[in-house]
């Protein structure tokens, strides 16, 4: 499939539901928006053959280099992130679709010094967290006091280390799997957790050991999954929300995250706006010295608008020294 020379160059990483998801929307709608997808990997080819151009199929994730991508989009594990994170940076924009693999203090540190050493961009998508943007001001105002959150699936739905879950009966009702930290909570459910993991993010002045998560398994949610957020702050203050998230049953990730997981692509893009996050940990660049940056997201801004204007749930982000559009959207910007 030849692309323009001026398009912008997507890699995905992970071809599961929502990498299948990601694919064919680019695929279908990018090229009349000067997008172009660089390369689509699996751990299994196989499942690729006849669904994405042979060209387009990338057989060893160590030659994504040679694709020349703008942005990778990893969609598949948090062992990718962890082996290929560091390297995808020196290369370009990294989109992380398993936060729950920077529960791992010193990958997290390293990716920041990373995306700092070669001047790229650190993208953490949020997922299914509703109400992020709220956290983050309050975060930002030294005000966040506790966070807590509860998913809730059917058994079906998740996939676990060890034998947590094995023993689980059709009819059985509600239990609880696991409460604690999110740190802890990361490798117990590593494709599971990555909401509360998002959250650890937004919370940066709790992170990942102070936000509180629990998961539970209940047999009657056959159509949904349910994630509850708690904030806590100062004087008695406290918020919380309960989101239903439609979803087969056995999937992993419900189908309103794969809007929310475009969305965040969509922002990714960046325009001039008022609507905007920023994570005070990250120091900014000045956008004078990065231009060619802040020039290239601006055009995928511009593409992505044109496709999916329909979902527009804005929030904060600051980037590049800019104000910049976001959609359910977290990024680090971690330049000198």
């Amino acid at each position: 499939m030849a692309s323009s020379s001026s398009s912008l160059r997507i890699g995905v990483v992970g071809y599961g539901h929502l990498g299948q998801y990601l694919v064919e929307r680019i695929l279908k709608d990018g090229a009349a928006h000067g997008l172009s997808l660089a390369f689509v990997w699996n751990r299994n080819t196989d499942k690729l053959k006849g669904l994405v151009p042979d060209e387009l199929i990338l057989g060893d994730l160590s030659s994504f280099a040679e694709r020349r991508c703008h942005v990778i989009v990893e969609v598949c594990h948090p062992h990718i992130v962890k082996e290929f994170g560091l390297h995808f940076l020196s290369h370009s924009h990294f989109m992380v679709g398993s936060p729950s693999a920077l529960s791992d203090s010193d990958l997290n540190l390293k990716l920041r010094q990373a995306a700092q050493q070669y001047g790229r961009t650190l993208y953490v998508p949020s997922g299914a967290l509703w109400g992020g943007q709220d956290i983050q001001r309050l975060n930002d105002s030294g005000a966040l006091k506790a966070l807590f959150i509860r998913m809730s699936k059917h058994p079906s739905c998740f996939r676990l280390t060890g034998d947590v879950l094995s023993d689980w009966t059709e009819g059985e009702g509600r239990r609880v799997l696991f409460r604690g930290s999110v740190a802890e909570l990361c490798p117990l459910a590593p494709n599971n957790v990555n909401t509360m993991a998002a959250a650890a993010v937004a919370a940066g002045s709790l992170g990942f050991t102070g936000v509180q998560g629990e998961i539970v398994s209940d047999t009657v949610l056959s159509d949904y999954h349910v994630v509850e957020v708690e904030v806590t702050g100062p004087n008695g203050f406290s918020v919380r929300t309960v989101r239903r998230n439609p979803a087969k049953l056995g999937a992993v990730t419900g189908s309103a995250t794969y809007n929310s997981f475009w969305n965040s692509l969509l922002g990714e893009s960046c325009s001039h706006s008022k609507y905007c996050i920023h994570f005070p940990e990250v120091k900014l660049h000045d956008v004078k010295t990065n231009q060619i940056n802040c020039n290239l997201w601006c055009r995928l801004y511009r593409s992505w608008k044109k496709i999916l204007n329909v979902f527009t749930k804005k929030t904060n982000m600051i980037l590049h020294g800019l104000k910049l559009q976001s959609i359910q959207f977290y990024a680090f910007n971690v330049h000198k």
